[in-house]
C-alpha cells in the first residue's frame, strides 16, 4: 500500500499541478479558469486534475456544466507536519556537528 505522503509528493512533483495548487490557494476556480494559462489540450490538463483529486489535494463540485475546484487542506497539513519533523531532525544533526567541530577547534594548532 502506498503511503499518502508518497502520493502527495508524487502529485506535487509536476509543475502544472503545483501551478494549479498555487492558483487555488487564492480561492476556488472553474476548470476553465485553471486550464486557461496552460498551453496544453484540455484532456491532458484534466489528467493533472485527476491526479490532484485522487490524492485528495483537490476536490471538485459540478453544478450544471461548470466544475469548480478547491483545495482540501488535510494533505497539505500532513505534508507540512512531515517536513517540519524532518527539519527538526536535520537541525539537531547540524547542531551536533557544530558541537563536534567546536570541540575539535581546541586541538587545532
Amino acid at each position: 500500500m502506498t503511503h499518502p505522503l508518497d502520493s502527495f509528493f508524487g502529485a506535487m512533483s509536476d509543475p502544472t499541478r503545483r501551478a494549479v495548487i498555487e492558483r487555488l490557494a487564492s480561492g476556488p476556480a472553474s476548470v476553465s479558469e485553471l486550464h486557461a494559462p496552460h498551453k496544453m489540450a484540455l484532456p491532458t490538463f484534466m489528467r493533472h486534475l485527476k491526479v490532484l483529486e485522487e490524492t485528495g489535494i483537490v476536490r471538485s463540485i459540478k453544478k450544471g456544466r461548470v466544475r469548480t475546484c478547491h483545495i482540501e487542506p488535510e494533505p497539505l497539513i500532513a505534508a507540512q507536519g512531515w517536513l517540519a519533523w524532518q527539519k527538526e531532525i536535520w537541525e539537531n544533526r547540524l547542531d551536533s556537528m557544530d558541537a563536534v567541530a567546536a570541540s575539535l577547534e581546541q586541538f587545532k594548532d
